[in-house]
């Protein structure tokens, strides 16, 4: 990070899935395998195989939608925090230009807690995040969706990530241009109530 560079406000991430997902996730993992060949499916039947990898599919949609929700607030935040600085003054920055560094240019600090959590391909769950919450401003029910969008709904919302961007002129992110901080909310509450008790005792 260099001098000139522009400290936003930090991500806050609340929690991607409930141990209920995550055991729904393990279940459509092994039914895609069972169905690809690579696994065997001990006399289940291909439909209730594909039963199972529907409701993990569905359970993803909604830990994106969520992760959406947060992301979107915070290209918003990142937006109005800009614009009142001069030294962005006469510049067209949007919230999609955040949502750019956040697929493209994440700060290395950033990468390494991301990994930390175990998110490897943080650039395709942040691009289909915002994909999924540019079209939907509450998730529809597992049963509006069509099956076969379920199954291949990655496709859908990479491209709904990338009209969003088509749909909009703004200043794209240059590398160390901007630099922020990432939490869990858990995390970030704690360190919120540390600081108001340091505040306290500072005061007393």
């Amino acid at each position: 990070m260099n001098n000139s560079t522009f400290r936003l406000p930090p991500l806050i991430l609340h929690p991607f899935s409930s141990p209920e997902d995550t055991s729904v996730l393990m279940e459509s993992s092994r039914a895609s395998l069972a169905l690809q060949g690579f696994l065997p499916r001990d006399e289940t039947p291909a439909m209730d195989l594909d039963r199972q990898l529907l409701r993990g599919r569905y359970a993803e949609l909604r830990m994106l939608y969520y992760i959406g929700k947060d992301v979107t607030r915070w290209t918003e935040q990142c937006a109005e925090t800009v614009k009142m600085c001069e030294q962005f003054e006469g510049r067209n920055i949007r919230p999609e230009t955040f949502a750019v560094l956040l697929v493209q240019h994440i700060p290395a600090h950033v990468r390494l807690k991301l990994e930390g959590w175990g998110v490897l391909d943080f650039c395709a769950l942040f691009r289909r995040s915002i994909g999924l919450h540019a079209i939907f401003q509450e998730i529809p029910k597992a049963d509006d969706f069509s099956p076969e969008f379920l199954r291949r709904y990655h496709r859908y919302l990479d491209q709904w990530y990338e009209q969003r961007l088509r749909d909009w002129v703004f200043e794209r992110p240059k590398a160390d241009e901007y630099t922020f901080d990432l939490f869990a909310s858990g995390e970030y509450a704690m360190m919120l109530e540390q600081s108001w008790k340091e505040s306290e005792g500072r005061a007393s």
